[in-house]
């Protein structure tokens, strides 16, 4: 069996059967007979058959998935009626085909949603996730139940983005419960929720919300296209369409947000973006992004303003240092010693005297040590890695410094790098800076500030040129937007100063309906 799964024509059949109509079938007169054949090699896909007695006997049965069903909804609302109320049923008795789905959709009303199907890719689809399937015999119809009923995590605390004085609500991998937690930050009618199914085998639900009257119809089309573009067997989880949609793909810097924490995605939606959710992923991503939204945090939006700017202006710092410390080190050091005191080019002259290696080549084994260290960290078990984090650093730096490897100042400057690089908030643009790091020190190294000046203008040319569906990743800098610069970038405006969305993209105007 597995290697006829694994056979190209398998795969390509189960493509094709997704347009069959029901009343169709590839070798036999009853299309249900050849689902069944193909489903029921599963375990978990139940078919309940039985024969509605009416005025003509006509063979049913009920199809689900097992662990996805709430089966006292299917005893209570569906089997009943079928077998005990249908029975007493005077216009049940007159019931022939032809009218069978229409007096089924009546006595499915206490039922959450019914609706009929006409192929046998919808039936598939709607087993697989989660609704009852009636098929009918003969019938060119058959009815889907919602009945899905599994269990999830229920809403818990964010893991990644915690919160001093903000909501301690977050997403969890049931997409439903998701678009329910926006909803209830949002309460207008303007908010809209698109559904669409993504990944060849996987069908994997995924929905696009966004605010019509805020957002840019242009980016929300935009991103429907992308999507619907996607030709892939399996979409696992929001990750992999981040990879999927985004525009400069080769760019170590992240061009789509992610957040587990339903008030961040609401307050991006008001601010004319789009939010894209993806079934049993708990975060959501978002686009368009700019570099200066990924310093930003919630709880900015829960402190007073004055606080926010000295906490945002001491972020800003510790990025700064944590991308440049090493090279501006190694730059002086090796090239442009006259820029330092006397006494202080005496003390380092004095600690690296007995140092077998130059400072690019010390700041690059300390860096392999950090990095080495935190992957450790991150894949132990939380107590654990913290543990091991915290002593191998002491241990190792003691250890090298001891043994003549390392000076002393170098220690101090890697870790003052490592402790900045926690202040930036995202992981993703912690580590794109990770990364840019090395060149930059590679190019202060062979050629000073010259090398290092370079390095900055060749890495700002490639921030002017990118893009994220088409808003620029500078923006509000570059292009200069003067109220959304002041608003909310380096600074946060009072609550009392703030009366108007900040156009960090293009939005439309709630008032005009107009582009601002």
């Amino acid at each position: 069996m597995i290697k006829e799964l694994t056979q190209r024509p398998y795969r390509k059949r189960i493509r094709v059967v997704h347009k069959v109509p029901i009343d169709q079938e590839w070798d036999k007169p009853v299309s249900f007979a050849r689902i069944k054949e193909e489903l029921s090699k599963s375990s978990d896909i139940i078919f309940r058959d039985f024969i509605l007695r009416g005025k003509e006997d006509i063979p049913c049965s009920l199809g689900m998935v097992d662990g996805l069903v709430d089966k006292d909804l299917l005893d209570a609302y569906i089997l009943r009626v079928i077998m005990v109320e249908a029975v007493d049923d005077p216009v049940f008795q007159e019931m022939t085909l032809k009218n069978v789905n229409d007096r089924l959709l009546d006595l499915f009303t206490p039922a959450n949603e019914v609706k009929k199907i006409g192929r046998l890719g919808e039936a598939i689809d709607g087993m697989l996730s989660g609704d009852a399937v009636l098929f009918i015999k003969e019938s060119q119809e058959a009815l889907v139940i919602s009945a899905r009923g599994w269990s999830d995590r229920g809403v818990g605390v964010p893991q990644n983005e915690s919160s001093i004085r903000g909501p301690k609500e977050g997403f969890n991998e049931t997409l439903r419960t998701n678009t329910s937690l926006l909803r209830r930050k949002i309460k207008h009618p303007s908010l809209r929720l698109v559904s669409m199914k993504i990944g060849d085998l996987s069908k994997t639900d995924v929905v696009i919300a966004y605010v019509e009257t805020i957002a840019d119809m242009d980016v929300v089309g935009e991103v429907l296209k992308r999507l619907s573009r996607i030709r892939t067997d399996a979409v696992i989880s929001g990750d992999m369409l981040e990879e999927l949609i985004e525009d400069h793909p080769y760019s170590p810097f992240p061009q789509v947000s992610n957040t587990e924490r339903p008030d961040i995605v609401a307050a991006d939606l008001l601010e004319g973006r789009v939010a894209i959710m993806v079934d049993g992923t708990p975060s959501a991503l978002i686009v368009p992004v700019t570099l200066p939204t990924f310093m930003q945090v919630n709880d900015d939006y829960y402190q007073r303003a004055m606080i926010v700017v000295i906490v945002r202006t001491i972020r800003y710092w510790g990025a700064f240092i944590a991308l440049l410390a090493p090279s501006l080190y190694i730059a002086v050091t090796t090239f442009h010693q006259e820029l330092m005191p006397t006494t202080l080019v005496l003390s380092l002259a004095a600690n690296r005297e007995a140092v077998p290696f130059s400072a690019l080549g010390e700041a690059l084994l300390m860096l392999l040590a950090l990095e080495i260290l935190q992957e450790g960290g991150l894949r132990l078990p939380k107590p654990i890695g913290q543990t091991i984090g915290i002593v191998g650093a002491l241990i190792i730096g003691d250890a090298a410094v001891s043994a003549g490897l390392i000076s002393p100042i170098m220690v101090i400057v890697i870790g003052l790098t490592a402790v900045s690089g926690y202040t930036i908030p995202y992981y993703d643009l912690a580590i794109a800076i990770r990364l840019i790091r090395l060149p930059l020190m590679i190019l202060a190294g062979t050629m000073g500030f010259f090398g290092l000046a370079v390095g900055l203008y060749l890495c700002i040319i490639h921030l002017l040129a990118l893009r994220s569906f088409g808003t620029p990743y500078l923006s509000p800098i570059a292009p200069l937007r003067i109220r959304a610069f002041l608003q909310d970038t380096f600074v946060r405006a009072p609550w009392w100063a703030s009366r108007e969305i900040p156009d960090l993209v293009d939005v439309h105007d709630t008032k005009s309906g107009r582009k601002k």
